[in-house]
């Protein structure tokens, strides 16, 4: 690949943005490529190097990059103006359809992004359980707000120290972790502690995966938090749509007592949304005591955006299995290889430099970052875009055609 205006541009941004960057994930060394153009299951830097993309914007892209049907509806919202500060008949018909598709879902409100999804779940959950602590899984990423940048502890059911310069410990200090794929922690954590106001859990671990609940897993936390008068918040910001209409909580058949989302309900747009129970959704203002508030919320743009993709996979659910069918025959294509493994949940994907699949945070950080270093150039240099980390979850879309699926197991395999 040649970098020579990414490297300029970057030499730029690094004396007017902290470390170049947006988001620390995308400050890739020596410096990110930047890009200029993408289309379908492609992108194009400003080098002029195509890309075979399977990183997908971490996620949000279900249907390929400037897919034809979400540009056609920003187009239409955008032909009426792009922000009223007052609500759009768009709110009411998105949040049925989002309610409808969502057992755990009966209100949703709509937000920004799904950090703001996920601040805003914890702060209803204690304001509508009148406790002051939640618990989260060691290596669960929930945004970037205070309450959830914990560092994961050495017990198996540990209280937080903060994970960012500026997070108050004696606010962390209300935030306790357990290990993923581990209800004997939970139970463990939970009877010693009775201020307990909700678990939040990736269903699927996407941030550092992804990583798939056991058999039993999700319903065995279900009924111990249900046991312990414990709200149960599923953050399904990656897996919601990602998985299934419905996400994880149709997938599994789980029903949580509150649910955030993001990424693909925003059709590629800033968005995010939370949700749940009647009864606690009503304490949200200005029906009830607990404030959220947002210039941006519902930003009819976004709702046009997500609106759109959520239409046209409900148009056409096959989808969910050829996307299945592609990363199985990923899987099958590579073989084993000693020092490695390959996890897929339809279209979500990822092979770790471990020699068996990772059931939690702890066996994650087992794997050999070094070796993925090494392959993640390696597959660059081949044309294939990867999440430049690996605890990072890649993605297909719509858009990857079967020849770049044999491209793509062409590259694993020389590049491993």
């Amino acid at each position: 690949m040649r970098h020579n205006t990414s490297s300029d541009l970057f030499e730029l941004a690094k004396t007017l943005m902290p470390g170049g960057v947006s988001s620390p994930v995308r400050a890739i060394k020596p410096y990110p490529f930047y890009t200029e153009q993408a289309e379908g299951s492609h992108i194009r830097t400003v080098d002029g190097t195509e890309l075979l993309d399977c990183c997908m914007a971490y996620g949000p892209l279900i249907l390929g990059h400037a897919c034809p049907t979400i540009r056609s509806a920003i187009e239409d919202q955008l032909s009426r103006g792009w922000l009223y500060g007052t609500p759009t008949p768009l709110e009411p018909a998105y949040a049925k359809r989002i309610t409808g598709d969502h057992p755990g879902m009966d209100m949703v409100r709509f937000v920004s992004s799904g950090s703001e999804a996920t601040m805003a779940a914890i702060r209803l959950a204690r304001g509508f359980t009148g406790k002051k602590d939640i618990v989260k899984i060691e290596g669960g990423f929930h945004g970037a707000h205070d309450a959830v940048l914990v560092k994961a502890g050495s017990g198996a059911t540990t209280m937080g120290v903060p994970d960012s310069a500026g997070v108050l410990a004696d606010l962390v200090a209300h935030t306790r972790q357990v290990p993923f794929n581990d209800p004997d922690a939970l139970e463990s954590l939970l009877s010693a502690h009775n201020d307990v106001a909700a678990l939040i859990i990736e269903p699927v671990m996407g941030n550092i995966g992804p990583i798939l609940p056991q058999d039993n897993y999700l319903r065995d936390i279900r009924e111990i938090t249900k046991a312990h008068d414990v709200l149960l918040i599923f953050d399904e910001v990656i897996t919601g749509y990602r998985v299934g209409i419905g996400g994880a909580q149709v997938k599994y058949g789980v029903k949580p007592d509150l649910t955030t989302l993001g990424k693909i309900i925003g059709g590629g747009l800033p968005i995010g949304a939370f949700g749940g129970r009647r009864e606690i959704m009503e304490m949200v203002a200005p029906q009830g005591p607990v404030y959220q508030a947002g210039t941006y919320s519902g930003n009819p743009l976004s709702l046009a955006a997500g609106m759109a993709t959520i239409e046209w996979l409900h148009a056409r659910p096959e989808l969910y299995r050829e996307l299945d069918d592609r990363t199985r025959s990923l899987e099958e294509s590579l073989g084993r290889k000693a020092g490695g493994s390959f996890v897929r949940l339809g279209s979500m994907f990822k092979y770790f430099f471990r020699s068996s699949p990772p059931q939690n945070y702890r066996d994650v950080k087992e794997c050999d970052t070094a070796a993925f270093s090494t392959f993640w150039k390696k597959m660059l240099d081949a044309g294939i875009f990867l999440p430049p980390s690996q605890f990072e979850t890649n993605f297909l879309s719509a858009a990857h055609t079967d020849r770049d699926l044999t491209a793509l197991a062409q590259a694993y395999t020389t590049c491993r």
